[in-house]
């Protein structure tokens, strides 16, 4: 007989998922009525979402209503569509992924970090692979100033380094995602954090360090008492949001610009610019300026793009009431 309860989805395969509750894993598609009322992407499950569905015979369920969200993991989707992408919700950390060599990227991991500021989960920035150097310690140095207040954690998944450190920052019954590029060793982290085997992993190519994405879709785990979502590699990660915590990932921009003379200062042409004084004098990095320039802009313009959007769906809905 049919009954109604409540899960989580632990794994998406477009507009199917797998809800699992403390005794069971069901496959769930979205009733007719769900999937009418939903008025964009954000409206539909995703990974870490809790729900309510209703158990049908063999294993089989209807997804009925998605529950409050406490945290929201999202990006731009690729391509001309002025369109979210949601990665994952509630989730209580995020780790940065980024591994020394090849991947090491002060300005990607700008944009990750103020991704994750706007979520309202914690970020932490995972330095992988740390055993290919013979000194972390000033990768680590160029991490906490590029990314001021978010803790590093350097870790070796094959010789262990770290791992447990990282472990023990983490809260009982906490959530968390890995997120980074393809090749970091997501996969392989998750793995360490658990124990045992979970998700699959793949060598690298040892001419550029880039993995194949072993991880192919989203998915879950449930590891004692934390759970974690391990994510395919994202080459690109276009900005959704994330203008209201620009200044935590550039706090010390921010600092520089309430010396400038003029309250409105643009930092182009204006006497005492404190911010062009630093980049003159080489206390400010160059390129980070023009990193943050970068994201502002592109901040901006989404914000734009989405008024757009936004408007042309309404006016849509008008004439289709009409």
């Amino acid at each position: 007989m049919d009954h109604t309860t409540t899960g989580r989805v632990t794994a998406q395969f477009q507009h199917m998922y797998t809800v699992t509750t403390a005794d069971a894993a069901f496959t769930c598609g979205i009733s007719g009525k769900f999937r009418h009322e939903a008025m964009s992407e954000r409206d539909y499950p995703v990974i870490g979402d809790f729900v309510e569905f209703t158990v049908r015979e063999h294993g089989q369920g209807t997804v009925r209503r998605l529950l409050e969200r406490r945290t929201v993991l999202s990006r731009t989707a690729a391509g001309n569509e002025t369109r979210e992408q949601l990665i994952c919700a509630n989730v209580d950390y995020i780790l940065i992924t980024m591994a020394v060599g090849h991947d090491f990227n002060l300005r990607r991991l700008e944009r990750y970090s103020l991704a994750a500021w706007e979520t309202g989960a914690t970020p932490l920035i995972v330095l992988t692979k740390a055993d290919q150097v013979p000194d972390v310690a000033p990768l680590v140095q160029d991490i906490q100033l590029t990314t001021p207040g978010i803790d590093v954690f350097p870790v070796s998944s094959i010789t262990g380094d770290g791992v447990e450190a990282l472990r023990t920052a983490l809260p009982s019954g906490s959530t968390l995602v890995l997120v980074g590029s393809s090749g970091v060793g997501k996969s392989t982290l998750t793995n360490a954090l658990a124990g045992k085997t979970l998700a699959e992993t793949q060598a690298v190519r040892e001419s550029d360090e880039r993995g194949k994405h072993t991880t192919t879709h989203r998915e879950l785990f449930r590891v004692d008492d934390f759970f974690i979502i391990d994510t395919p590699g994202m080459r690109e990660f276009g900005l959704w949001d994330g203008a209201d915590h620009l200044d935590d990932t550039f706090s010390d921009i921010e600092e520089l610009s309430e010396r400038c003379r003029f309250r409105d200062c643009s930092h182009q042409a204006e006497p005492g610019c404190a911010v062009r004084d630093a980049i003159a004098t080489g206390a400010l990095d160059k390129k980070r300026y023009a990193s943050y320039v970068k994201l502002e802009r592109e901040l901006r313009y989404a914000e734009k793009r989405q008024a757009e959007a936004a408007r042309l769906a309404e006016k849509k809905q008008r004439k289709t009431k009409a």
